[in-house]
């Protein structure tokens, strides 16, 4: 068994149990959560959705909705499936196992209105010094930001929704990327101080979505006086606001 620490997120509305070791989840997984503007009766899959931190903070957000998590990591999945109980959603919230290199529809699952994803933000071995190998799998994208996209688009209804967090630098391979299925891009900026570039960025796509692409005012994380997040990014962490989309 691994060592876990139980943490509380969302003023303690969610319960997550984490390893003290490798990979646990923090403000990205908090931002794809509340991005999530499923509406009530519908149906979203997270794509690597390790220990259910986004996944479970979707779900406490969104009561009416069901969430289907899928991980390939083993104690990454059996610790989705504790916090699940942990947390009382058995009935409309599940994991399981799949991996986003292979084809979606080995997992027998109908299309989702909707689908997250904070995938690994590297997948060239060579642009990161190795990261500790219980933190690899949520580090480096084995196969490619493309299995990631091509695995999101095909688990989507035409019509649905597809959000990622990902690296601002990634940006056009991203866009790229989603764009030969999905369009009506708008994009989330993320920056740590109001005047530096962004570092992240929340990109929502619809698959065969048409609109204009719309580039939307950024979210800015912390200020300069000492405060450690700004009042809108605490709200958003405390689950007392959502992030939105035009």
């Amino acid at each position: 068994m691994i060592e876990t620490t139980e943490d509380r997120v969302m003023d303690g509305r969610v319960r997550l149990r984490q390893p003290v070791r490798g990979y646990r989840a923090g403000l990205d997984a908090a931002l794809l959560a509340a991005s999530c503007d499923a509406a009530p009766g519908a149906r979203v899959i997270e794509a690597g959705c390790g220990a259910g931190a986004a996944l479970l903070a979707a779900a406490a957000r969104r009561p009416q909705t069901s969430f289907t998590g899928v991980e390939r990591d083993p104690m990454a999945l059996a610790l989705a499936r504790e916090n699940i109980a942990l947390n009382g959603v058995e009935g409309r919230v599940d994991v399981l196992e799949g991996d986003v290199a292979l084809r979606f529809s080995s997992l027998g699952l109908a299309h989702f209105d909707a689908a997250l994803a904070n995938p690994p933000f590297f997948d060239d071995p060579d642009a990161l010094r190795g990261p500790a190998a219980e933190r690899r799998g949520a580090w480096m994208a084995d196969d490619g930001l493309e299995a990631w996209t091509g695995f999101l688009t095909k688990a989507v209804r035409e019509g649905g929704t597809i959000t990622v967090i990902h690296r601002a630098d990634r940006l056009a391979d991203l866009l790229g990327l989603l764009a030969p299925k999905a369009g009506s891009f708008q994009i989330l900026p993320v920056l740590p101080f109001a005047d530096q570039p962004a570092k992240r960025v929340l990109v929502r796509a619809i698959k065969t979505g048409k609109a204009p692409l719309r580039l939307l005012a950024p979210l800015v994380l912390h200020e300069r006086d000492g405060g450690k997040h700004t009042p809108a990014v605490e709200a958003i962490l405390r689950g007392q606001a959502a992030l939105e989309w035009a």
